[in-house]
């Protein structure tokens, strides 16, 4: 499915010129039929479970428990 960069900012919540940008500079791959740019979809879809995965990973880390310090003496 291909969108166009409206559509694509809407999407990925970017501002239409920044999608611009990223589309001149490479980053995001598109064709231009002409008149206007089209941005496939799909093209998305990998960075957004990267994102997902890596927010999971930062979730289980930051929930493990401290674990006790070996080297700890007890005063009593």
């Amino acid at each position: 499915m291909y969108l166009s960069i409206q559509e694509t900012a809407e999407y990925l919540s970017m501002e239409e010129t920044k999608v611009s940008a990223l589309i001149l500079q490479g980053r995001i791959r598109a064709i231009h039929d002409g008149e206007q740019y089209l941005i496939n979809k799909a093209q998305f879809t990998t960075h957004f479970e990267q994102v997902e995965k890596y927010r999971h990973m930062i979730e289980e880390y930051l929930n493990e428990p401290i674990p006790e310090d070996v080297d700890v003496k007890d005063e009593d």
